[in-house]
């Protein structure tokens, strides 16, 4: 029995499954050891010290190039300054959203609450009626409902998304990220987007959100709430850090201009890249194989101008790290961390202190001129087959410009804070729109007044409804422009608007869907009530009501010592108590008044919008092609459109009736007037039409064309004139005699043909540059070249179109006698060390070769333009110029244009002007002899720009 025992004893020992036993055993026991120390014995350390690493590779945004004029004078530059940012370091639960928007809301309170603002660089604003609104419009608006809705490409947008309003895409943005409530807690199609928040709240909570969903790729990088905040956000933000999660501050660099008005429509603006910019700018920046380019999806960009134009010289290269981040993304360690290489500095060929005066010029000119017209009275007609040059400005426009232009502010009328004078205007307003309510709504349903037995206000009421609301705005009418009604509405303006409302329904133009109704019962009288209804709420949300103020002020239920009381209280101008009490007490009238807060530029032609309200100047070296100057009055403040764009400044830009926006030097095309006919008289000499000793005799009316009258400016005729003497006396006669004779084959008096006289000045045109933008390397109009009679287009009307910056170039040519340059804007790009990279020189486009005495036919009769003028004559500087009237329409002033160089006998400068609807083409020869007095006598700044108005000789001469 032992020894049987003692044989299992030792089978057993000896048998695998022993030794597998004993090894588990030993295993376990280590695993159970070390569970040990790790939990019990050093738990505590590894708990804290515990995170899930996670390798990413982080860029290092670089430092954003500097942008100088010539001389070195800095115009744009890198700022530093503290930002307010988060981390998405939430938990994704349930309650992600809930603690997220609580935290942001909170962050919100505290930025706001010390004077700060929140980012707003969104295409969405909220309205003067508190009402979301889209900030971009067309190809704009349908790219970011794209970006909005996860679509590549606009075309892939559903119809339901086009047409989405301002509304629906904050809802939709809202809903995505929880910023609402649900009515029923248990159940989530309850949900209401914004129930719970103001629209403000919603507004900006959707900013954000948005933005940090740029970044959902890479929590680890923050996304910007507030930046350039103050010290007392900065501590208050720190001192909430712990309730905070996700929320800290950076340092941060913002992009800065220097004087930014100056020059705004040339140096541009940043802001964030869009996808299009992404792969376009990775296109360009690519080195090929794995390389991708250099930009990401939170990078800042040039958007226009010169930022957008130097983008890749600007934006430097980023620098490189390798983090390490924990399974919440937050950073916990990082390693290799490779430098960035700040981007280059761009110099620009502009003098930014003659680009400046150039700007103080032209609005105290064109204030000067404004002051000229205006006159006290209450209405203006231009008689019938009169000059739009003789229109003049009633006081009263200038009272309803300030209402029209959004310079007072409506909505303060109305607010709890106005004063007595807001609260009488806007109590006067509110009796009106009563008033016309109420007539309307009679009107609609009794009355049916034929349009044409209507007081003009009422019909130009009448008028905004359709076209303006019912069929542009709202497309709520799809009329058939060729229906014989409408043409009874439109021309002989014999039915009523009820009468043309009912015939619209009864034709199916109005689209019940936007009617918000059901129609499938809806009869024609439902349908023309709820058009009533519909039309009642969305006159709320135009700017009809404005139009209320012009009737008021002619009526006197505003009267003008009111309006200016208004600017007064709403602190829009600033004057003295002894200067106030003359207002009240009528020792100064309320038109004496407004016109010295004109004179004292307080409210200066851009905020009234009225002609003249802007101009155009631009300066080039006719020796090198340089632009000098590049000016275009009215501007804004690229400041606020920088580092993310303002939406609601953005939208009051695109709301201002003088176009800020608009580059007027290099995007408004006008006719050039008498300026082009240097061009005709280089074309009449080089093929033979004449020679220099050749003359025309003009006796004031030509009547070559059996269907067409012309006639000279000066009607009793300049008698014989040759080449020079038609230049310097601005003989339409003599040029339309060329034109004529340009189409002529053979006999003289076989008439002319058309095609043959404008092809042969278009060769010349196109030597002078005017068949082609300039070369600037910013936005520019293409020109337009007439190809109507030749004899109209030979004195610089028809259909001739070219910009100033165009017109510039083209006198540079005449200037130095024949060589036309592409203009640059670019001096040079220097790293930052100073050392060159690249140099910018104008190329040479074509040379004009044509006999020296004809140049000097030419410069001739250009200097005796200059000669007649006494303003130049007194100013000392020996110039060469001519002017041009482009007359384009028969309700505003023609526009004024100047060409022109200096000295006569070596030129410095060429440059051209223009003044938008600026009366005659004198004015803009006198701003151009004051623009030449400050280039060759800089020292005489203080007198040259006095900060008030410049009072312009008046006109004497009708001619060119």
């Amino acid at each position: 029995m032992f020894e049987r025992f003692r044989d299992n004893f030792f089978n057993f020992i000896n048998s695998r499954l022993i030794v597998l036993t004993l090894v588990v055993l030993l295993m376990g026991g280590v695993l159970i050891h070390r569970v040990f120390v790790l939990q019990i014995v050093n738990g505590e350390n590894y708990l804290n010290e515990f995170s899930l690493k996670i390798k990413k590779e982080r860029s290092i945004p670089s430092s954003r190039g500097k942008i100088f004029d010539r001389n070195g004078k800095l115009l744009a530059y890198n700022d530093l300054a503290y930002s307010v940012t988060i981390e998405d370091v939430y938990e994704s639960d349930k309650n992600k959203n809930k603690n997220l928007n609580a935290t942001l809301l909170e962050t919100i309170h505290i930025i706001e609450g010390n004077g700060d603002s929140v980012i707003s660089d969104f295409n969405i604003f909220l309205d003067k009626n508190g009402e979301y609104a889209f900030s971009v419009s067309d190809t704009k608006l349908l790219r970011f409902l794209a970006d909005i809705y996860g679509h590549a490409s606009i075309d892939s947008l559903k119809e339901k998304e086009k047409n989405a309003t301002p509304q629906d895409v904050i809802d939709f943005m809202a809903t995505n990220y929880g910023i609402g409530e649900r009515t029923d807690p248990d159940d989530r199609t309850t949900f209401v987007p914004g129930k719970g928040y103001t629209k403000e709240e919603v507004l900006k909570l959707v900013i954000i959100r948005y933005a940090m969903s740029a970044n959902s790729f890479q929590k680890y990088i923050p996304t910007t709430i507030a930046t350039d905040v103050s010290e007392k956000t900065v501590a208050a933000v720190k001192e909430n850090n712990d309730a905070l999660l996700g929320i800290d501050i950076a340092e941060d660099t913002i992009r800065r201009y220097v004087d930014g008005t100056y020059f705004s429509h040339i140096i541009g603006y940043t802001g964030k890249i869009s996808s299009e910019e992404l792969k376009s700018l990775n296109e360009e920046t690519s080195q090929g194989g794995d390389d991708e380019g250099r930009y990401e999806m939170n990078d800042t960009v040039g958007k226009s101008g010169i930022e957008k134009v130097m983008e890749t010289y600007l934006q430097g290269e980023k620098g490189r790290e390798t983090i390490y981040v924990d399974n919440l993304g937050k950073e916990i360690d990082s390693e290799g961390r490779v430098e960035p290489v700040a981007g280059n500095d761009v110099y620009l060929s502009l003098d930014a202190d003659l680009q400046e005066a150039i700007y103080n010029i032209l609005e105290q000119s064109i204030a000067g001129l404004l002051l000229e017209k205006i006159e006290n009275i209450k209405e203006f007609n231009l008689a019938p087959n009169a000059k739009t040059s003789g229109i003049r400005i009633p006081i009263d426009d200038v009272y309803f410009a300030l209402f029209n232009n959004n310079v007072i502010n409506l909505d303060h009328l109305a607010s709890p804070g106005a004063e007595e004078n807001e609260k009488a205007v806007y109590e006067a307003f509110r009796q009106k729109k009563e008033k016309v309510w109420n007539w309307l709504t009679q009107e609609l349903y009794q009355d049916r007044t034929p349009y044409n037995q209507l007081k003009e206000e009422y019909q130009s009421y009448e008028s905004y409804i359709v076209t303006n609301l019912l069929i542009n705005d709202t497309r709520v009418l799809k009329v058939d422009t060729s229906d014989e009604v409408y043409r009874t509405w439109t021309e002989e303006e014999t039915i009523s608007l009820s009468e043309f409302l009912e015939y619209a329904i009864a034709q199916n133009w109005v689209d019940v869907s936007r009617l918000d109704m059901d129609t499938q019962y809806a009869d024609s009288s439902e349908v023309f009530d709820r058009l009533a209804e519909y039309i009642s709420q969305e006159l709320e949300k135009t700017s009809f009501y404005k139009k209320l103020y012009k009737y008021m002020i002619r009526d006197n239920s505003i009267s003008g010592k009111q309006v200016c009381l208004v600017l007064i209280e709403q602190q829009i101008v600033s004057v003295s108590e002894e200067q106030r009490a003359a207002l009240e007490n009528g020792s100064v009238s309320a038109y004496q008044f407004m016109r010295k807060l004109i004179e004292n530029l307080q409210i200066t032609p851009a905020q009234l919008a009225l002609d003249p309200f802007s101009g155009s100047c631009v300066v080039v070296d006719p020796n090198t092609g340089e632009v000098l100057a590049l000016v275009s009055y009215p501007s804004y403040d690229n400041n606020k459109l920088a580092n993310g764009i303002d939406a609601e400044y953005y939208a009051s830009l695109q709301n201002d009736l003088s176009l800020p926006l608009w580059d007027y030097a290099t995007q408004m095309r006008s006719a050039p007037g008498s300026t082009y006919k240097m061009v005709v008289a280089s074309a009449a000499l080089m093929d033979g039409i004449i020679n220099l000793s050749s003359t025309v005799d003009c006796v004031g009316t030509f009547t070559r064309y059996s269907d067409t009258v012309m006639r000279c400016w000066n009607r009793s005729g300049h008698g014989n004139l040759n080449v020079t003497e038609a230049i310097t006396h601005s003989c339409n006669y003599f040029f339309y005699e060329m034109g004529y004779r340009f189409g002529q084959s053979g006999d003289p008096e076989s008439g002319t043909d058309f095609n043959l006289a404008n092809e042969r000045m278009r060769e010349y045109a196109d030597l002078y540059g005017l068949t082609e933008k300039s070369g600037i390397e910013i936005e520019e109009s293409a020109p337009q070249f007439s190809l109507v009679n030749p004899s109209q287009s030979a004195i610089g009307q028809g259909e001739h179109n070219y910009t100033t910056v165009g017109l510039a170039r083209y006198v540079a040519t005449v200037a130095n006698s024949g060589t036309c340059y592409n203009l640059s804007l670019l001096d040079k790009v220097t790293d930052r060390s100073g050392n060159l990279l690249k140099d910018f020189s104008p190329e040479v486009r074509n040379t004009i070769e044509m006999p020296t005495s004809y140049w000097d036919a030419i410069h001739r009769g250009m200097r005796g333009v200059v000669e007649a003028k006494k303003y130049f004559v007194d100013s000392g500087i020996i110039a060469a110029g001519k002017t041009g009237t482009a007359e384009e329409s028969k309700t505003r002033p023609p526009h004024a244009v100047f060409v022109g160089y200096a000295p006569f006998d070596k030129p410095e400068i060429a440059l051209a002007t223009r003044i938008g609807n600026g009366y005659s083409s004198d004015y803009a020869a006198q701003i151009s002899c004051k623009v030449m007095q400050y280039y060759f006598n800089p020292d005489r700044e203080e007198e040259i720009i006095s900060g008030t108005a410049n009072h312009l000789e008046a006109v004497t001469s009708a001619g060119d």
